[in-house]
């Protein structure tokens, strides 16, 4: 199978890149930047990528790598640091630059290099640096600059190597993914064959394969990533697993009871089912605690001791699946990369858990590549388009301690939220779109795809700050909390936009929230993208 690598340098955007390449249904997988040259050899790679990172290059204890890789005649794509690399392994001169870039940046591009052959001879893309090249190798010609970035791009179309200052894999670089595509299918020779299909045929038999007679334990939430990782077991073990879904009490209004109604005995699924309801047990641990990863790792702590519990009371069980995705690895920290935040399924696990081993089917997808798989796995498509719902719940979408009484608050405002854009939406769709059959109609999306309005937020929800502010309610002061709507576009959840909801919308969620929601007199709406910040607050 024809497979690209990234060569991981540390930068946030790594997996991003190899998820832009599967873009262009071509396999591609991260490995470190400290595998050694004959194992990289040994994948047989089309083609290399070094992704970007924190550290100047001619810093000697920064990463390296042999500068042989540019004579293997496989072709090589630098992106940031690693153009800085190829640079300076090359032979040019990397400095601390006079004038840092941050941010969306006009480039001038010389349009008669192969990876800008159909981009805008003036292009906008995403800067985020503070070193650059001060001369370009010998044998290297310059194919992009700014007013202050002399080598914004490079290559060596001889060797097949080529450089980008900026950041061609996120969505701030508005023509990158023509950059990238003409990267792995015109400079590699992709031919672009890679589909789902094969990822969830390969996954079910590789699952059936390492499990054999073995029980199976999964955590079940609700959420995309769980279903689609509960259904693929299903697939591949059948009545050897068995889905406990732990009841937190940081669901979303009503959650717990939609989540049993699907999954349940009286479900659409053959699975074992069993409910724990462990919200007073997740309150009381909560008490007192205030910063966020603290509550991430309480939350994922009794995540997993309530497992074990579940696990004896059934026998004997060798595997817990999770549905861990991408996102959750590269945000929890990845090799030399910086942490984010810990997910409760990954930085928030135990050290010491009583299982065989933890399977974790979906590690290598993204958001989109979830919904797709599930797709293939034939779940309803309202089950696939569901909401994104974070693993430590409404635990990171209250700022500060979390309380019943809080729970109870954000769970009533997100209720209004969800409730009015949905009518906004449904109400767009008929005057745009009419005689189209949506997804939540349990129609396939092949056949019939739901048209969205162009504000549509990919994720959206309501937030609980720890504000409090004197308001005036009918002829009597009050001093209540803040609640923050959050609302974003995005189709890898990596890089994000705020969505530009209607302001009659926000206005409407604003004075139902304010009226019918006790304890709240303000409403604020969260405009900041990613990044600089995360999709969720905490």
């Amino acid at each position: 199978m024809e497979k690209i690598i990234v060569l991981d340098f540390g930068g946030q955007y790594n997996q991003l890149i190899a998820r832009r390449i599967r873009e262009c249904n071509v396999y591609c997988e991260v490995k470190p930047y400290t595998m050694p040259m004959e194992e990289l050899k040994a994948l047989a790679p089309s083609g290399i990528i070094f992704t970007g990172g924190p550290n100047s290059v001619y810093d000697e204890s920064s990463p390296h790598y042999d500068p042989a890789i540019l004579d293997l005649g496989i072709p090589i794509l630098g992106i940031c640091y690693g153009s800085q690399l190829i640079a300076w392994m090359a032979g040019g001169k990397v400095e601390s630059a006079p004038v840092s870039e941050y941010g969306h940046t006009e480039v001038e591009i010389d349009k008669s290099s192969v990876l800008f052959s159909d981009v805008e001879d003036t292009t906008v893309v995403w800067m985020s640096h503070t070193d650059y090249i001060a001369k370009a190798p010998e044998g290297y010609r310059v194919t992009g600059h700014t007013p202050v970035c002399p080598v914004a791009a490079m290559e060596n179309a001889e060797k097949k190597i080529y450089a980008t200052q900026f950041h061609p894999e996120v969505m701030h670089t508005r023509e990158g993914m023509k950059m990238l595509r003409h990267f792995a299918l015109d400079v590699c020779g992709c031919k672009g064959d890679w589909r789902m299909d094969s990822f969830v045929e390969t996954s079910i038999r590789s699952l059936r394969e390492k499990i054999g007679s073995g029980k199976v334990l999964c955590a079940l939430s609700g959420g995309v990533d769980s279903s689609v990782a509960a259904v693929l077991l299903s697939k591949a073990v059948g009545k050897q697993l068995t889905c406990v879904f732990v009841d937190h009490g940081l669901l979303r209004k009503n959650e717990g009871d939609e989540v049993e109604a699907i999954f349940g005995p009286k479900g659409s699924y053959e699975l074992n089912f069993i409910r724990v309801n462990a919200q007073e047990r997740y309150y009381k641990k909560l008490e007192g605690v205030t910063e966020p990863e603290a509550k991430r790792k309480i939350i994922g702590e009794e995540f997993i001791r309530i497992f074990e519990e579940e696990a004896k009371k059934i026998g004997a069980v060798d595997y817990l699946v999770q549905g861990t995705i991408y996102p959750d690895v590269i945000e929890s920290g990845l090799g030399n990369s910086a942490v984010i935040k810990s997910h409760h399924n990954v930085g928030g696990l135990p050290s010491v858990v009583d299982f065989k081993e933890i399977i974790e089917p979906l590690r290598m997808l993204f958001k989109d590549e979830v919904r797709r798989a599930g797709l293939e796995l034939g779940i309803p498509d309202y089950l696939v388009y569901r909401q994104p719902f974070p693993g430590p719940g409404l635990g990171v979408r209250i700022v500060g301690e979390v309380t019943a009484e809080k729970v109870r608050i954000v769970q009533d405002a997100d209720a209004i939220y969800r409730e009015e854009i949905a009518k906004e939406a449904n109400k767009w769709r008929r005057e745009n779109a009419a005689g189209h059959i949506y997804k939540n109609a349990g129609v396939s999306t092949k056949d019939a795809p739901r048209i969205d309005p162009p504000w549509m937020p990919s994720q959206y929800f309501a937030a609980l700050t720890n504000m409090r502010s004197v308001g005036v309610m009918g002829d009597f002061r009050t001093y209540d909390y803040a609640v923050a709507l959050r609302a974003v576009i995005t189709s890898d959840f990596m890089t994000a936009e705020c969505a530009d909801i209607p302001f009659s919308v926000l206005q409407t969620v604003m004075n139902r929230i304010v009226n019918e929601v006790k304890g709240v007199n303000r409403v604020f709406y969260d405009l900041t993208s990613k990044p600089p910040g995360t999709i969720e607050l905490e």
